[in-house]
């Protein structure tokens, strides 16, 4: 059957081919300046296993014709175009975050756009030998992707909105907290680095970040007590025994903020950003000491030694909350929890 001018036309390819006859169609002319002719450009609209088939999607394409270029353009190409774009908007170092999730994308290179579905990106993102933060940029890149593909009309539909391999679950932090051995090392270099702040911390409950924020105004040595907290309601403004293996460590830090002319119980004056000892301070400073003494600890680490240790030692459970801040969730005990300062004083000598 003769198909009709300008319709297209079919050809079986010579050779062992799974989808062996083509589909051109005509993309306009061209004429050749010396000679005059006219020379007719075609684009191939894809390869197909039977005459039938084929027919069967030159007759699709003429009834409703489609930019052929949309049609077979791969992940790869929509990436460059939607690259070459948007990189001249983002500073380099974001770029490379785009050209990271790219890059472990490679199953789906050479892929059709429009061949893509939601089960080719999870399998992709599943198989990825990279850690979650890359996973979720991967997804992330997909949908940037897809909205840009349906923007230029090559896809019509957001499969990597449906996609779902990578949900997240809440990440499991594992403290663990300092053996008696290790503490006996730190009470050995006591003079080493922030070992004295590391030691108070151990004795005391107070997270990092309150450790490092207590002011010389926060400490009662007439009452042995210090004041301070953050997060929650339960651990702003609360009360902390000093410990009496800590207190002639906290004098020396007091003595020492007097003679700087602080407010902060801790400080940096051989610091160039400042004396005061922030949290990021801290933790410089606290690998410093963990690499000397070979140790393999976190700064959170000394809370829960306190709190390891306070419940070895049989403190009562009210009181540990009190100390280091937890809600008291019993409502009875809500009632009653105002423990006399000497209660929280024997409570915490109990740690050895």
């Amino acid at each position: 059957m003769k198909l009709p001018n300008g319709y297209g036309g079919i050809a079986k390819l010579s050779g062992k081919r799974r989808n062996p006859w083509r589909v051109r169609v005509t993309k306009g002319w061209s004429v050749d300046e010396q000679t005059g002719k006219a020379k007719q450009l075609f684009s191939t609209l894809g390869y197909y296993p039977t005459r039938k088939d084929a027919l069967a999607a030159l007759s699709a394409y003429n009834q409703n014709p489609y930019d052929i270029e949309t049609n077979t353009i791969t992940f790869a190409e929509v990436y460059k175009k939607w690259s070459d774009i948007h990189f001249q908007e983002i500073v380099p170092s974001a770029a490379r975050t785009w050209v990271s999730a790219y890059n472990h994308s490679k199953p789906l290179w050479d892929m059709r756009m429009k061949d893509i579905r939601s089960n080719h990106l999870e399998g992709t993102i599943r198989d990825a030998d990279v850690g979650q933060n890359t996973k979720q940029r991967m997804k992330s890149l997909y949908n940037m992707l897809y909205k840009y593909a349906m923007k230029l009309e090559i896809v019509d539909k957001n499969y990597a909105q449906m996609c779902d391999s990578i949900k997240r679950g809440k990440p499991q932090i594992i403290r663990v907290p300092f053996t008696p051995e290790e503490i006996d090392l730190l009470w050995e270099n006591i003079n080493y680095g922030v070992v004295d702040m590391i030691l108070i911390g151990i004795y005391s409950g107070w997270r990092p970040q309150e450790l490092s924020i207590l002011k010389i105004a926060d400490i009662d040595l007439k009452n042995n007590t210090m004041f301070g907290g953050l997060k929650t309601d339960a651990g702003r403004n609360r009360c902390v025994p000093i410990h009496s293996k800590i207190r002639d460590l906290i004098i020396k830090r007091v003595d020492q903020a007097k003679e700087l002319e602080s407010d902060y119980l801790f400080n940096d004056p051989d610091s160039q950003s400042g004396m005061c000892m922030t949290y990021d301070k801290y933790r410089s400073r606290w690998n410093k000491v963990m690499g000397k003494l070979k140790l393999s600890h976190r700064p959170h680490d000394t809370r829960h030694t306190f709190i390891t240790l306070a419940k070895d030692a049989g403190m009562d459970e009210y009181i540990i909350k009190l100390i280091v801040g937890h809600s008291i969730e019993d409502v009875t005990e809500k009632v009653y929890t105002h423990r006399t300062l000497n209660q929280l004083k024997e409570e915490i000598e109990l740690i050895q």
